[in-house]
């Protein structure tokens, strides 16, 4: 439906960034001064959440956006100043330039770029030990704090969208935009009329979810057991490796590889261990399995997208939780998808973030023979040929191939990158395709009993947004 109206340039003025977005400007229309409470109405801003650093002398766990959920789960990373890791250095620069804050019970934490992906959180009893990214706007509601946490996910989640800022990117938000912020007067308090009946129907639903939460096992564990089990990986030696910083080489280590790497990283006693590991199972690489040289995906820029393409334009983002996910995926030109046929996906290509802290070496295997999506230049696809492509999956997800990513890796910072012809010389398990469907069979069972928790979970989430949305709503009168 086409949304019509007229405004006055003076009304756009009136804001100091000059803002003229359609969903902005409808969203300060939609508002009669008289019916809707302001943000400041509910809300105030933290001002002090910062934390010193200096005393972060043990264990503290840390969360970035990436470390929550769309459901608003947080799994931080454990740090720890005393043993810092290399793998984890990016996390502890970005903390040492003052990018993490600490949020107090029942603050809300809403995230400043793309919040449609509703990576928000509730600071509740467990999440309030942790600390987090400033890359957060860290709300004090004044009332209602749980209940408007529910209502940003659900009932308020059209008005926190109609106030960021939809550029040729990612939508957006910064501190300033949340000042125009509006809430219809009759549902607030409505919800705040309600609101002891409201948090009394939504308790006992948390502490099911939690219950459910407690059972389930992370894929990446499932996957580590049965690799461990079924080809002798030691990841207890691995893990002990892994924390020592300080070790002495020979000269000819240096010479040992055709690149002459000279890196700490690259010549770190878990590296080497991991390699000795894989060569006791097997002597053959990547290279020997591939139906075709291992392909580099292709660039774009803003005017190559377009929202009635057909074809999705897979980047590192959208394979950064394991699998394609299409819904923050963006579509092509058709002249673009034309031009870039030799990009294009096929199902049991396998593609890999070859770039970026965080995302490098994820993986994601396209199960899919209907999607049609042409992949980035910061990924590489893999096609194999005589080999089940869901075992190299999860193979390739393990803690032994992703660390072979980690020390092998080139470049500093954020600016790392791993190339195709460094991951084709990667060991290969090589076992037969029955005794890989085997392996196969076993780890989907596992998955998909974690599957099935997770539905429970969502049934039980939904019945909370339905909570909430009923409680606005109108009781018919009886005739």
């Amino acid at each position: 439906m086409l949304k019509q109206f007229t405004t006055d340039f003076r009304e756009l003025g009136k804001e100091k960034s000059l803002r003229y977005d359609v969903d902005f400007v409808d969203f300060q229309n939609e508002f009669l001064v008289e019916r809707y409470y302001s943000f400041n109405d509910l809300f105030e801003f933290s001002f002090e959440n910062k934390v010193d650093i200096e005393k972060l002398d043990d264990d503290f766990f840390y969360s970035e956006i990436g470390n929550v959920s769309k459901e608003g789960d947080v799994e931080p990373v454990k740090l720890n100043f005393g043993e810092r890791r290399i793998e984890e250095e990016n996390y502890y620069k970005k903390i040492e330039k003052g990018n993490i804050i600490k949020a107090r019970e029942n603050d809300i934490l809403l995230s400043k770029v793309r919040p449609n992906l509703r990576k928000f959180v509730f600071i509740n009893e467990d999440t309030k030990n942790y600390f987090y990214t400033s890359a957060f706007v860290h709300l004090i509601p004044k009332k209602l704090n749980k209940i408007l946490y529910y209502s940003f996910r659900t009932i308020f989640y059209e008005n926190l969208i109609a106030i960021s800022r939809q550029g040729k990117g990612y939508p957006t938000l910064k501190k300033d935009d949340f000042l125009y912020l509006k809430f219809d007067k009759k549902i607030i308090d409505k919800l705040t009329e309600k609101q002891d009946q409201i948090v009394a129907q939504i308790e006992p639903i948390e502490k099911k979810i939690k219950r459910l939460k407690a059972q389930i096992t992370p894929p990446q564990e499932i996957i580590n057991k049965v690799f461990a089990r079924e080809f002798g990986f030691d990841l207890e030696k691995f893990e002990e490796l892994k924390r020592i910083k300080n070790y002495y080489l020979d000269l000819f280590a240096f010479g040992n590889n055709k690149d002459i790497r000279q890196s700490v990283k690259f010549h770190r006693q878990a590296g080497v261990f991991v390699n000795q590991e894989l060569k006791k199972v097997t002597n053959k690489k990547i290279k020997d399995f591939i139906s075709g040289p291992i392909v580099l995906g292709k660039g774009v820029s803003p005017k190559d997208f377009d929202e009635n393409g057909d074809y999705f334009y897979i980047s590192m983002a959208n394979i950064k939780n394991w699998q394609f996910e299409s819904e923050d995926s963006k579509l092509v030109f058709k002249e673009y998808s034309d031009k870039n046929q030799s990009k294009t996906v096929s199902k049991n290509d396998i593609l890999i973030a070859r770039s970026g802290e965080g995302t490098i070496g994820k993986v994601a295997l396209v199960d899919d023979e209907d999607l049609r999506g042409i992949f980035a230049d910061f990924t590489m696809r893999i096609r194999l040929k005589n080999y089940n492509s869901i075992f190299a999956y999860y193979y390739f997800r393990t803690e032994y191939f992703q660390y072979l990513v980690e020390v092998n890796k080139k470049g500093l910072g954020n600016n790392t990158n791993i190339f195709p012809s460094q991951i084709q010389e990667f060991p290969m398990i090589d076992i037969s395709l029955e005794d890989q469907q085997k392996i196969v069979d076993e780890i989907k069972a596992e998955l998909d009993k974690q599957e099935e928790i997770n539905k429970k979970i969502q049934t039980e989430r939904n019945e909370i947004d339905e909570i909430i949305e009923k409680a606005i709503k109108k009781r018919k009168k009886n005739k």
